[in-house]
């Protein structure tokens, strides 16, 4: 999809937009997800009889995931769970599946929770940040969540596997199901996909055992979109601005009445360039690249010209995106600040009791 068209899209298909192209584009597409929607219901009714295998590793496996496309903050939610179960003294290594990088679809260690092996080019951007930015942490990458953890075992010897992106990964058995729903769009507008934003039907999230609503502004949701199920919310807010060249983090208010710009590959750019905004800052242009954008050096021209064109002071992006510009030209590069991301849990009892009774098994 282009970029007009893929925002048209996700408008649909997210609820936000109510208008008459959009409903006839949602009509013409419910066939089509109907049809997904059956194939669906089938594959986790072969799991459930049987007739499709699951595995188990020989240690706890936490998935987390979400039932939408799109950004949920799983990279964030994937790394606060390492450290709370890191800091009781126990080995965490993440699976991923390593989408984007060179090596997705091999099995790969992206750290051994000494040192990291592979650069973000090759494990893909999401492994590469959980494993640069959590210190000790193992991350493998495969599509093969159990062939991974074989090899996780053999190298970092874990006592907890945490499943990146596992909700509809049914081949591994997990011990605790963790669905993570954005906060004010869980479900879209209710359709799977290509009419919606859903994976799968909207009874998957029985499956969960805890729902993490994430992006949470203060005082929304009181009640979870999934009744009976255990939920907390959680907040991610823009912290402060680490120079991608190194040195000490900046205060937005250092750049609060100058003239920047910003750009991202991540799912919801929109919403990354309003929280910008929301920290006091001028943002005057902007570049959106597609989620997981490879930073090809036509797409490094654009970044410089941006700057050039514009005359800002600095060009801000996400961490995620960070990892991937280490071919930016060091005139540039001094210019690049990464906005960094903070987690607030505001009703943690949910989680923390739900790993503690895992982690004493």
């Amino acid at each position: 999809m282009n970029g007009s068209f893929s925002s048209y899209w996700r408008e649909m298909a997210s609820g936000s937009s109510a208008g008459a192209g959009s409903r006839l584009l949602r009509v013409f597409l419910i066939p089509l997800s109907l049809v997904y929607a059956l194939v669906q219901r089938m594959r986790t009714g072969l799991y459930r009889t049987g007739i499709l295998k699951t595995r188990r590793l020989s240690r706890p496996v936490i998935s987390i995931g979400n039932i939408a496309v799109g950004g949920t903050g799983k990279t964030p939610i994937t790394a606060h769970l390492a450290r709370l179960i890191m800091a009781q003294g126990l080995k965490v290594a993440v699976l991923s599946r390593g989408y984007g990088g060179t090596l997705e679809g091999q099995n790969a260690i992206v750290s051994d929770g000494q040192r990291i092996i592979l650069s973000a080019a090759q494990s893909g951007d999401e492994p590469f940040l959980l494993a640069k930015s959590v210190p000790g942490l193992a991350v493998v990458i495969g599509s093969d969540r159990y062939a991974a953890g074989q090899l996780a075992m053999k190298v970092c010897a874990p006592d907890v596997f945490l499943l990146d992106d596992g909700f509809q990964h049914l081949r591994l058995q997990r011990d605790l199901n963790i669905l993570l729903l954005d906060c004010t769009r869980p479900f879209g507008n209710g359709w799977p996909l290509p009419a919606g934003l859903l994976r799968e039907p909207k009874r998957a999230v029985d499956r969960a055992d805890l729902v993490v609503l994430t992006r949470c502004p203060e005082g929304a949701l009181a009640v979870s979109p999934v009744p009976g199920k255990p939920y907390c919310r959680a907040r991610h807010d823009l912290a402060d601005l680490l120079p991608l060249t190194g040195g000490e983090p900046l205060q937005f208010e250092t750049l609060r009445g100058r003239g920047v710009v910003a750009f991202s590959g991540i799912a919801e750019p929109q919403a990354f360039v309003d929280g910008l905004r929301r920290q006091g800052l001028q943002v005057i242009a902007s570049l959106c690249f597609p989620d997981h954008v490879a930073y090809s050096d036509a797409r490094l021209s654009e970044i410089e010209d941006l700057l050039r064109t514009s005359a800002a002071d600095f060009a801000i992006t996400t961490e995620k995106d960070g990892v991937k510009l280490d071919r930016l030209p060091k005139a540039s590069a001094q210019k690049i600040l990464l906005a960094r991301l903070s987690l607030g849990v505001d009703d943690p009892a949910p989680l923390t009791e739900l790993l503690f009774n895992l982690l004493q098994k």
